[in-house]
């Protein structure tokens, strides 16, 4: 009976050890999250899950879809990396650039109608959402006039964040 016992304690320890780790918790008790890292591969599959998402929630709406378009993509990309130069999420640019001037440089023949901004860890999925939530930026996103869009990001090395959508039309 005791080598039983030894058999169970012993197994019991193994099966323990194998155990997954528990997250670290925060200071309000709950999961801290993963860094949600951007990889080069992923690029892809990020832009056109934001695309997905937005059209979504337009068709729901009864709005026309949007299709991306590489010259307010330039725009924004070039709004994400200067929004992280100067450390802080706003709509102009180090060099006093408007979104309007920024889309015009690209090029792009429509008008700009509308510029939404975002500094976070969170995913394009969270962002969007957080972008949902507020009237401002809703609004954006479900202009029955867009047809265009633009999106784009820059990571910093230690995880941040700063996305930039805009729509045209």
């Amino acid at each position: 009976m005791t080598r039983l016992w030894g058999l169970l304690v012993v197994l019991g320890l193994a099966l323990g050890a194998c155990a997954p780790e528990p997250p670290p918790l925060g200071p309000d008790g709950r999961p801290l999250p993963k860094l949600y890292r951007i990889k080069p591969r992923d690029e892809g599959r990020v832009m056109f899950a934001m695309l997905d998402g937005v059209n979504t929630l337009r068709s729901a709406r009864g709005a026309p879809a949007l299709t991306l378009n590489p010259m307010l993509n330039a725009a924004a990309e070039t709004h994400s990396r200067d929004m992280a130069v100067q450390n802080r999420p706003w709509h102009f640019g180090s060099d006093g650039s408007s979104p309007i001037l920024r889309v015009q440089r690209t090029g792009y023949p429509g008008q700009m109608l509308g510029e939404n901004i975002r500094e976070t860890y969170e995913t394009e999925i969270e962002t969007l959402s957080a972008w949902m939530s507020v009237s401002d930026t809703r609004a954006v996103i479900l202009d029955p006039a867009a047809r265009d869009m633009g999106f784009a990001w820059f990571q910093e090395p230690g995880g941040k964040i700063w996305w930039t959508l805009l729509t045209g039309g």
